[in-house]
């Protein structure tokens, strides 16, 4: 079945996208919603670069603008693609909209990642040898140092810890923090050159295309 994947460069989307191919799906290309500012719907750091991550997975990417993107993937739905692939987790006002947009052309959504348990995402990220690395964070508990960090089995300790003491999602569904997957297997991908900016109680690290 021809898909494409909603694709950010973040590790749920990664995930997604990834576990969609062992489904079957030859996804075509990924399509990253390119926010000008924080997105209830969308992955906002680093979704102008997500072309570096998707090239781990061997598919291109194209970029649209959020303002344009029920237009686009309406379009997309009416062509010859069979299923469009998400990275959702617990959002439903995600997950609803996009459904809306394919119900009329009976356009699969598939969203490998839906109700799983947040350990489950970050077991599957270290089992697979996903690294993604920490671009955003925005909760108590959380400091300059994670910006930069890898999810491995060591921060995923960290991750518990802060889980623990402050009640964060462990994947990061409430906006923690973002990801950018930057590494798979023995690949490494070369990353612009990254800065962090820090302001009161949270951050980015920015990579410039």
């Amino acid at each position: 079945m021809k898909a494409i994947s909603l694709f950010s460069g973040g590790k749920d989307s990664f995930l997604s996208a990834m576990m969609a191919a062992e489904q079957g799906y030859e996804i075509e290309y990924g399509i990253t919603i390119v926010p000008e500012e924080y997105s209830m719907m969308f992955h906002y750091p680093n979704s102008r670069v997500s072309e570096y991550a998707a090239s781990l997975l061997g598919f291109p990417v194209k970029y649209i603008k959020e303002e344009e993107y029920m237009e686009y993937i309406s379009r997309v739905c009416m062509g010859k693609i069979d299923a469009i692939v998400t990275g959702a987790i617990a959002s439903d006002y995600q997950k609803t909209r996009i459904e809306k947009l394919c119900y009329k052309t009976h356009t699969i959504v598939y969203s490998p990642l839906w109700r799983k348990k947040q350990d489950f995402i970050i077991e599957q990220l270290i089992l697979r040898n996903i690294r993604a690395m920490i671009v955003s964070v925005s909760a108590e508990g959380f400091t300059e140092a994670d910006l930069g960090q890898t999810i491995n089995e060591r921060y995923f300790i960290h991750l518990k810890e802060l889980e623990s003491r402050y009640r964060i999602n462990i994947a990061g569904e409430g906006g923690e923090y973002e990801t950018f997957v930057y590494g798979l297997g023995k690949e490494n991908i070369n990353m612009p050159k990254g800065k962090k900016t820090w302001k009161n109680s949270g951050g980015y690290l920015i990579f410039k295309p």
